[in-house]
């Protein structure tokens, strides 16, 4: 016997239109969603909103022979989406991986708000995350009163994008204990969720497929069995490629993020982003950029998500507590608090790279003044 799982119904409090802090991708891309479903005549697998093709060039942008301009989400190479959208058109479940700040959260909820219109049906890993939000919970008021029945059931959004073809998510996979984990190993290889407890169970529907994220910094934590893993085609997110594709990549998301804040725009704040992301690339590759200095690299990641971070907080110092223009004093704390984690270590590695580094590059002097001077 099967059964069918109603869509629960939350009553939260309205947000008014452009109130939301941080809107859901399908509602702060709702124009350019619609503009691409009006013009898209391409084939839709069951329940898409849009066609593979569509869904990529939401992701990576692209003007509609209308002159509709689709503003892109992700910066990177064409196949590896084309390849992540092909794989949600089939029965195989999607793993993005990638080191932290690869942009795999984004393209997750980008293409569940692309695929179905909906990119809440999530799963957020963590090493407490219980098997009931996979599967299923119970609401223990009815289920004491009556026993175990539908009504009592409460459907993880795992649950719910089966019942309704949806694209679920579920975040930080690896994170996650590997026996809650392994809760998916049915789900996705017979496209079914058992309920013993009812003599019943649901099977997805088409349309259903889930897209999961893991960071490789977490291999060791709770790596995927085998069995699982066969169950996810993997993309690897990789970091951005140049100076230039990572300057545009924080150039745009501090300008939306900015914008959410009501910051002001900072005039020619492009070359401080360029020192920022140049900092970052060099710590982390152990090399400066012209290849003649090998560098120690400090314990944290400095990805291009860390490097937004430092700018959006640098944007902010700059509107309220100067005249409005980015410079390297206002980026510098934060530059200081992303690369030194480990008080002693990174302290060494940052004091050595700018002492060999930034005080002998033209055109930096500001940048190590600003830096010796929160470094003291």
């Amino acid at each position: 016997m099967s059964v069918s799982v109603e869509p629960t119904t939350v009553e939260p409090k309205q947000v008014e239109q452009g109130e939301a802090l941080r809107p859901h991708a399908e509602d702060a891309f709702a124009g350019e969603l619609a503009a691409l479903a009006a013009q898209d005549d391409r084939p839709r697998p069951a329940r898409w909103k849009l066609s593979p093709w569509a869904v990529a060039t939401y992701l990576l942008g692209g003007t509609l022979p209308d002159g509709t301009v689709i503003t892109p989400k992700y910066v990177g190479p064409r196949r590896l989406v084309e390849v992540a959208v092909t794989t949600l058109a089939t029965d195989r479940a999607l793993l993005l991986l990638g080191v932290p700040g690869t942009a795999k959260t984004g393209v997750s909820e980008h293409l569940a708000a692309a695929v179905s219109g909906d990119s809440t049906l999530l799963v957020q890993g963590t090493a407490g995350t219980p098997e009931e939000a996979i599967r299923y919970g119970w609401n223990y008021a009815q289920l004491l009163a009556n026993g175990p029945s539908r009504d009592a059931l409460v459907p993880s959004p795992v649950m719910r994008a089966m019942a309704e073809g949806m694209t679920a998510r579920v975040e930080e996979l690896t994170r996650i204990p590997a026996d809650v984990q392994d809760t998916l190993i049915t789900i996705l290889s017979e496209k079914t969720l058992p309920i013993p407890e009812l003599g019943s169970e649901v099977q997805a529907v088409r349309g259903f497929n889930l897209i999961a994220t893991a960071n490789d910094r977490d291999r060791g934590v709770n790596d995927l069995s085998s069995a699982l893993r066969r169950r996810f085609n993997t993309v690897v997110l990789p970091l951005p490629e140049s100076v230039e594709a990572e300057v545009d990549i924080v150039s745009r998301r501090v300008d939306q993020i900015g914008r959410s804040l009501d910051l002001p725009a900072a005039p020619d704040g492009i070359a401080e982003i360029r020192r920022v992301v140049t900092v970052f690339r060099e710590l982390r590759d152990g090399v400066t950029s012209d290849g003649r200095t090998k560098l120690k690299s400090p314990s944290g990641t400095l990805s291009t998500a860390e490097a937004i971070s430092v700018v959006t907080g640098g944007l902010a110092l700059a509107a309220h507590f100067g005249d409005g223009v980015l410079r390297a004093a206002d980026v510098a704390a934060g530059i200081l608090g992303a690369v030194v984690r480990d008080p002693a270590a990174d302290r060494v590695v940052w004091q050595e790279y700018l002492e060999a580094v930034v005080r002998e590059r033209d055109g930096w002097k500001d940048f190590y003044r600003a830096c010796r001077e929160v470094s003291a």
